[in-house]
């Protein structure tokens, strides 16, 4: 390689190619791991966060000068979109999605950008629980449990506006207890009939909350619908490093994980533990293997994968998912 001239004149501080569309120079972590997620998802697999409004993320994934934080909420995904292949839109979960929202998402992100969603929870839930939020819902029965008109309505038209841009659309359900009368056996019917209803052409994937329904026969109602199983690692499921070990546990074309909590730790108490989410507080070996080996999977068995993590993981998920990219790194998949 050629060495460059001295010059008289004093050398910049960053090279024209470390500076960002809009000026600024390009953040040490978004040129460190730019490229590497971008490699990764031309192999079909995606890195991404569950929902990017993070101020603890400046000054690692944000560097543009936000006028007030209205204006960070309503602007950050497009440079998120600069970094990540893929994001996990929680919010979907409170309120379905409506076609302006997606349109704006659509037209904020990078070209290759894919958008999963979680499923809002009136048609997942079948109790609804005790919480504020629910008003005078809480504790009744939902009538819209499982309703494929609603949910074919209400979620599935907005997304249109998404186009070649929509990920995963991800069904979760939460814990069935004893005296919810959901048994195993019930729920496997019941998913199975709902899914079979469904429109085609889209992913579709199922996150369950209770070990137990984790079977044999589950995952073959799943294969059976082309549905996804979701590899989740949270509070009361067996971990990402457990659940890729199971036979036939990738049920689809694509998978996806979701590196929500450490098992045992409750969502408030990872809350607390780890706001404001500048920084990995405390790592978890067994968290991003578990990750590792999905992303060896899908890439052994020519699937893709949609890898999620959560700030409640580690601390801060940007440098929870540039360590996972070490360890792959480390231990390329194409030697395997």
């Amino acid at each position: 390689m050629a060495k460059r001239k001295r010059s008289s004149e004093t050398l910049p501080l960053f090279d024209t190619q470390d500076m960002s569309a809009s000026g600024a120079p390009v953040l040490e972590y978004v040129l460190h791991n730019r490229e590497r997620i971008q490699r990764w998802a031309s192999q079909g697999i995606h890195f991404g966060g569950s929902s990017w409004k993070y101020p603890g993320w400046k000054g690692i994934v944000y560097n543009r000068d936000y006028k007030s934080q209205k204006a960070f909420n309503d602007q950050c995904l497009a440079e998120y979109s600069e970094v990540f292949s893929t994001v996990c839109a929680d919010f979907a979960l409170y309120d379905f999605p409506d076609e302006k929202q997606m349109k704006l998402i659509h037209d904020s992100t990078s070209n290759s950008f894919k958008v999963s969603l979680k499923v809002t929870d009136r048609i997942t839930v079948k109790r609804y629980p005790k919480l504020h939020r629910f008003g005078k819902l809480a504790g009744t029965e939902n009538p819209d449990f499982l309703n494929v008109e609603l949910f074919e309505d209400a979620f599935l038209k907005p997304l249109g506006e998404l186009k070649r841009k929509r990920g995963a659309i991800i069904f979760e359900f939460s814990t069935f207890y004893p005296n919810s009368g959901i048994t195993r056996q019930m729920f496997i019917d019941l998913v199975d009939s709902f899914l079979s209803r469904l429109p085609r052409g889209y992913e579709y994937a199922v996150e369950l909350r209770n070990t137990d329904f984790l079977t044999e026969d589950y995952l073959k109602m799943l294969a059976s619908n082309g549905v996804a199983h979701v590899l989740n690692n949270w509070t009361r499921m067996p971990p990402i490093i457990d659940q890729i070990k199971i036979a036939g546990v990738l049920t689809s074309s694509f998978s996806v994980a979701r590196a929500l909590l450490k098992p045992g730790r409750s969502y408030q108490e990872a809350v607390k533990t780890f706001q404001p989410y500048d920084k990995v507080k405390e790592e978890s070996p067994e968290l991003r293997m578990g990750l590792v080996e999905s992303v060896r999977r899908c890439i052994a068995d020519g699937k893709t994968l949609y890898a999620y993590v959560n700030n409640r993981a580690e601390g801060n998920s940007p440098k929870t998912i540039e360590g996972i990219l070490d360890m792959l790194d480390q231990y390329p998949v194409e030697k395997l």
